[in-house]
């Protein structure tokens, strides 16, 4: 549930190297002082413009950039609906009037066997709520209900938006120390070559600095997870939320993993060290918390 955070994190890392890169061709936000080095106060101010940037960016992008990659066939309400489909758009809506929700979220269903739904979007008035064929054929529907629940609370609780803001402060983080050990590192070479070692240290430590601040984000993300299992369970029961993911974990191998770049949004039983790199935490342990 949830295929929302390893789209933003790609999507900025993406965004921020490519707006760094642009800035840096153009000498944009110098902050290197040819006798005094580096200008700290102006290269933190350089960092968080990028690296804010680049999270709003991904989250402006983040709805188009779901139905795009996985093809998702937005439901008109309005429109003609079989019933399973008018059955998955009536629970999307009632969960979300009493969640709060002033302007109802989109909802979409894509061809996929695996079992699976998402939540994701810039804002709580232009979200999108996508369920899985292979879901919607799986689960009862209680089950359902539960999933979607949990999904509309995602959008109640303002997750995607939370996570930009913390995306942003990575982001700023990365790019100032990138751009510190880049600078370290080019004064260990020629000065003739001191410019391209600069150049090219910045891209490669951007991006390794980039993976290490995403466990700090992918971190965040399974503490929010329990957040929308009790959202979802205000909204659906206690019961119903359960039964919910006792249903996933029954299903936890039926998770199409062709699409790489998504399979850490999806359903998972990682465990161990493996947890690091999961935007989702066991189970069980969901579970458990809502057993108690």
């Amino acid at each position: 549930m949830g295929k929302r955070i390893l789209l933003l994190v790609v999507t900025n890392m993406l965004v921020i190297i490519t707006i760094g890169v642009v800035l840096s061709v153009l000498g944009v936000g110098s902050y290197i002082n040819a006798e005094e080095g580096i200008d700290f106060g102006a290269l933190l101010i350089f960092s968080a413009v990028i690296g804010f940037s680049g999270a709003f960016i991904s989250l402006a992008l983040s709805r188009w950039m779901a139905k795009t990659m996985m093809n998702v066939r937005v439901l008109n309400p309005n429109g003609p609906l079989s019933s399973s489909e008018r059955a998955i758009v009536d629970k999307v809506y009632n969960f979300s009037r009493a969640a709060g929700l002033t302007v109802m979220p989109e909802v979409g269903i894509y061809d996929s066997p695996e079992v699976n739904a998402f939540a994701t979007g810039p804002s709580k008035r232009r979200s999108l709520v996508a369920v899985s064929t292979g879901l919607i054929n799986a689960m009862d529907n209680n089950a359902v209900e539960g999933v979607l629940a949990h999904e509309v609370a995602h959008i109640a609780n303002g997750d995607m938006v939370t996570m930009t803001l913390l995306q942003g402060v990575v982001n700023t983080f990365v790019v100032f120390l990138a751009r510190i050990v880049a600078w370290t590192v080019s004064r260990l070479v020629k000065e003739d070559l001191a410019p391209i070692v600069h150049f090219v240290s910045v891209i490669v430590f951007q991006i390794l600095f980039s993976i290490l601040g995403s466990l700090v984000v992918l971190a965040f993300s399974r503490y929010r997870e329990f957040h929308a299992d009790k959202g979802g369970a205000n909204l659906a029961g206690r019961d119903t939320m359960i039964h919910a993911l006792q249903s996933l974990k029954n299903h936890v191998n039926m998770v199409d993993n062709k699409q790489a770049s998504l399979a850490t949004l999806k359903i998972n039983s990682k465990s161990g060290i493996s947890m690091l790199f999961s935007s989702h935490p066991d189970l069980s342990e969901r579970i458990r918390r809502l057993e108690l």
